[in-house]
């Protein structure tokens, strides 16, 4: 039997997963939070799992897809420039409190609001007014938006409407009575729903692995002399971005990357032929399909390498189940991409003649 499979595993993990410690670190004695729960108590609604957390760093980011974190820091980025830009409008309003506005208007009480404001906006063009940021405005709050949980199965039109002057959601499919309404945020993949709206969903159809411009040409030959052109030709025609692995396999951006990526010396004048979806010869697609099965063969078992880490991890940092456990969601669910990529890909060598 594996390790921390067995029963006794099962019912310390529920222990460590029923404390208050598991998930996160705990900020519930926090005045806005403890008023919080008062007014949900008030309502008859009572949650022990509804407990705000930290979600903390390096420990668990360092565990997230390259991709992700790279855009995690992006976007740390960006709001700490948006909290450097807005200090002048914050000063001017030091009349209105008796407290010095750095200790009111702090980087962590801005970082909290931007991501409630984030994960809770809707699109809406207004026009621009100076006093605020020189960003276009886009965003707007509408209260109960959004208790509207998220579902890829839904179809939903959502605009400000002219004439009645309310944001409406109109959904393409019929509701039973008690059920819980859903709406979609977007066809996004699960690293975006992770990093805009904090969860990630299983069986996601939208789901898929990003293939970087490293990991293209991690196993191709170094002694190509046409490589930099091939690359400058897949930037130049859109073709450097956007590579991913589904549940139906490799996407055509991906494999028609590689294809370009594989000609031969006197293949290569071809190379508009296929982008446009041509077959060049027999070699060029086994050869494509082949560096494929690699690329996936290397994500599964990047994939395996760190859920192996985040199971020892969850058993030694209580404080940080819930973090992890959205980690371990988030590259399980990649993982059966990959698995998915990996047979479809089986399937196409198989067939080759």
């Amino acid at each position: 039997m594996k390790k921390g499979r067995g029963r006794t595993s099962r019912i310390r993990r529920r222990k460590l997963c029923g404390s208050s410690a598991s998930r996160g670190v705990s900020e519930s004695h926090k005045p806005e939070f403890i008023e919080l729960k008062k007014w949900l108590k008030d309502r008859k609604f009572e949650d022990t799992n509804l407990i705000p957390a930290c979600f903390p760093e390096p420990e668990v980011v360092n565990l997230l897809p390259k991709r992700l974190k790279a855009m995690a820091s992006e976007q740390r980025t960006r709001v700490q420039e948006l909290f450097t830009s807005s200090r002048d409008l914050f000063c001017s309003l030091q009349p209105l409190f008796s407290e010095a506005v750095e200790s009111i208007f702090s980087y962590s009480a801005f970082l909290w609001a931007w991501c409630t404001v984030n994960t809770r906006a809707v699109y809406m063009r207004r026009g621009r007014r100076q006093c605020f940021s020189a960003e276009p405005d886009t965003c707007a709050l509408a209260p109960y938006l959004d208790l509207l949980n998220h579902s890829p199965d839904v179809q939903v039109k959502a605009a400000f409407n002219e004439e009645t002057r309310c944001y409406e959601i109109r959904t393409g499919s019929g509701c039973r009575r008690h059920e819980e309404v859903l709406i979609c945020y977007g066809p996004h993949d699960n690293q975006r729903l992770l990093l805009e709206y904090g969860f990630v969903p299983r069986r996601n159809p939208h789901a898929c692995v990003h293939v970087s411009q490293d990991m293209l040409v991690k196993y191709l030959p170094s002694t190509d002399k046409q490589m930099n052109k091939k690359i400058s030709i897949l930037k130049d025609h859109d073709f450097i971005e956007n590579l991913t692995f589904g549940w139906d396999g490799p996407s055509w951006r991906l494999l028609t990357a590689l294809k370009v990526l594989c000609l031969g010396a006197e293949e290569f004048p071809r190379w508009k032929k296929v982008l446009l979806g041509e077959i060049i010869s027999d070699t060029n697609e086994k050869t494509s399909l082949d560096i494929a099965q690699k690329i996936c063969h290397y994500f599964t078992e990047e994939a395996n390498a760190v859920l192996q880490k985040v199971c020892h991890m969850k058993d030694e940092e209580v404080a940080l189940m819930h973090q992890l456990t959205l980690v371990e969601t988030l590259w399980t669910e990649e993982r059966k991409v990959l698995r998915a990529s990996a047979e479809t890909l089986s399937r196409l060598q198989a067939a080759l003649p």
